[in-house]
């Protein structure tokens, strides 16, 4: 018997197909959300915030237990992944792992909830970021939004990070403070990613598939040059990387682009030995895990360290 017309499928990728009337079926739709909360265990508090009706984005903040009512601390925006089409910043893995390092480091985190693909296409991901990051930034002269953020953000000292597609969006967002920049007294001080998606696999036609504005294969976006590298605006980055992971080698040739682009800050690569993509998110408290997680607050807390 043969297929209706409507149910004819004109390209398949990894994460999607796409039938020949246009329609976009995802093959893993769901996303479980579960609402922010106050850990008792860790102190860490949790609260969402909206920052744009429209489009609608939001965040999750985790502000981490406070030794004294006018503490000041360091911030983490932190970008989750899900290949531009999946996964939440308020899900079980992603919250549970914000907390984890709001209540690590004594970072306050805020987490990105950006618009997916098809719903949102590219680049509605790196806009609805960069939106809260400069929605974050309007809170340096304690005026902004947030209480939290105005009484206990330390926004001279900001961090970026985020993991396989909020890697890619993070190098997007230190590109931008490098270009754009941010507001006086603002300062990206670091930038991590783990197991970043950029150009140079098998999913480079989905990824234009989803930006239908894209602009080839050398998109900055997907495959910064080395002008642009040279103009990230932090001073340190911390890259991870997974042995079994087919992303791998498009992450080290970032690395080697960022070692040679005239860039003044300093790169670490890491190599997760006999590993996967993202497999720290399968199981958060494994030893693997909690190993990755602490060379992450390690990275978030140098500068505190080197005060020693």
């Amino acid at each position: 018997m043969a297929s209706s017309p409507n149910n004819e499928i004109a390209l398949k990728f990894r994460f999607f197909q796409v039938y020949k009337d246009g329609r976009v079926e995802l093959f893993y739709p769901h996303n479980k959300k579960i609402p922010p909360s106050d850990d008792p265990v860790t102190g860490v508090q949790s609260k969402d915030v909206i920052i744009s009706s429209e489009p609608q984005v939001s965040a999750r903040i985790f502000l981490p237990k406070l030794k004294d009512p006018n503490q000041k601390l360091p911030l983490l925006l932190y970008i989750h992944g899900g290949g531009f089409s999946m996964k939440s910043a308020f899900s079980p893995a992603y919250h549970k792992l914000c907390n984890q390092v709001a209540g690590e480091a004594d970072f306050i985190v805020v987490s990105v909830e950006y618009g997916l693909f098809p719903t949102r296409p590219i680049p509605a991901c790196y806009e609805d970021s960069w939106a809260v990051l400069q929605w974050v930034a309007s809170h340096v002269k304690g005026n902004g939004h947030d209480p939290w953020l105005n009484c206990h953000a330390d926004l001279g000292k900001v961090f970026i990070g985020g993991d396989s597609a909020g890697g890619n969006i993070s190098h997007t967002l230190a590109f931008r403070v490098g270009s754009i920049g941010l507001p006086r007294g603002v300062k990206v001080v670091g930038v991590v990613m783990v197991h970043p998606f950029f150009g140079g696999t098998k999913d480079d036609e989905m990824w234009l598939y989803m930006c239908p504005t894209n602009s080839g294969l050398n998109d900055p976006r997907m495959n910064p040059g080395v002008e642009d590298l040279a103009r990230l605006g932090c001073e340190r980055m911390l890259i991870f990387v997974a042995e079994e992971d087919y992303l791998t080698v498009a992450a080290k040739n970032y690395y080697e682009k960022l070692r040679r682009s005239g860039w003044k800050g300093t790169v670490e690569l890491v190599e997760n030995e006999n590993e996967n993509h993202c497999f720290h998110l399968l199981d958060l408290d494994g030893d693997k895990a909690r190993e990755m997680r602490h060379k992450f607050v390690s990275f978030l807390k140098q500068d505190q360290f080197n005060l020693l």
